[in-house]
């Protein structure tokens, strides 16, 4: 068995590593916040806070005009991709939560990016197979429902231009993969990630960020 080399986080060295990425600015830490303020049960379900910055980042490395998220919640992560984005990018925002996402809509013109996100209510499939077939996608990110993690994948793939990445959270699923008797959400993440693994089109890495996060980039 490989021995892990990854320094166990305690609250006090993930308090350091935030304090050491680019700090939110004032419309990103006010949707985190109001997240869990309004939506406690749920808000786990938002991206954890170094995520944001990250995808930032990974949006200004490749140069990315075109963005799509599978999975918006309260709108943290489409915050913080789509202020990263050039002036006439644009970010095409899934989700079927008109509550929710209600949320995300206030966050983004307090940011001042609610003219770069199309956020599209519908079941997420519909809307990528409503896209065009051609590549065309500069990073895509998945986090939604984990049952239809490989039917947004297959979607998602011919339509990444060269170098595009899709990046997918939550491929550890609180470590339930490792589990040989694995059933649910954590039987599908499994699936998942050997799905990506073997898939030739693009080449992955898996990192131990939050709950697991796999950045892909097409060939």
């Amino acid at each position: 068995m490989a021995e892990s080399k990854s320094t166990p986080v305690t609250p006090e060295l993930y308090d350091y590593v935030l304090a050491h990425n680019p700090p939110l600015n004032a419309a990103q830490r006010g949707i985190v916040e109001l997240t869990h303020q309004r939506l406690p049960e749920s808000a786990i379900m938002q991206s954890a806070e170094e995520q944001g910055p990250l995808l930032a980042f990974l949006v200004r490395l490749i140069g990315a005009r075109h963005v799509v998220e599978v999975g918006t919640f309260t709108g943290f992560s489409a915050l913080s991709m789509a202020q990263a984005l050039p002036e006439d990018g644009t970010l095409i925002a899934c989700d079927v939560s008109e509550e929710w996402t209600a949320y995300g809509r206030e966050a983004w013109a307090k940011g001042g990016v609610a003219d770069r996100i199309e956020l599209r209510i519908a079941p997420a499939l519909e809307t990528l197979r409503a896209m065009p077939a051609q590549p065309h996608i500069d990073l895509a990110y998945l986090d939604a429902d984990k049952g239809g993690y490989i039917a947004y994948w297959e979607e998602l793939v011919p339509r990444m231009r060269p170098g595009g990445m899709i990046v997918a959270d939550n491929v550890l699923n609180a470590g339930k993969v490792v589990d040989p008797a694995a059933t649910g959400t954590a039987l599908a993440i499994r699936a998942f990630n050997d799905h990506v693994r073997a898939d030739e089109r693009m080449e992955s890495v898996m990192l131990t960020v939050a709950d697991g996060l796999t950045l892909a980039r097409k060939r």
